[in-house]
């Protein structure tokens, strides 16, 4: 049954970072691309970006491109999100999400308030 935990959100003021990670189990973390996703609070769920298996590749919405970095480790099973330059408006509940299947946990939120 495949499993994926959301950590490290929390409370950052603005102009700080957070680094969210994702746990996976379940499946073979490695053969799946992984994406994040958050959704804000009354609003719809935004695609933040993915990374390929291997973790070579990665995309980004345009709009966080060059504050938000995907990674990952396969030997962990670890999703990783690097979120720098916050601002109020990355208020939202954050997502791992398996590509193939669609699954994902049940998030972490992030506020982001001074």
């Amino acid at each position: 049954q495949e499993k994926l935990v959301e950590s490290g959100g929390g409370l950052v003021q603005p102009g700080g970072s957070l680094r969210l990670s994702c746990a996976a189990s379940g499946f073979t973390f490695s053969s799946s691309s992984m994406r994040w996703v958050r959704q804000a609070p009354g609003k719809g769920l935004e695609w933040i970006g993915s990374i390929s298996r291997g973790g070579t590749t990665t995309t980004y919405a345009d709009s966080l491109k060059g504050r938000f970095a995907i990674s990952r480790d396969n030997a962990k099973n670890r999703l990783y999100l690097q979120m720098n330059s916050l601002t109020p408006e990355d208020t939202a509940v954050y997502y791992c999400v398996e590509e193939p299947s669609g699954t994902r946990g049940q998030g972490t939120p992030v506020t982001v308030s001074s």
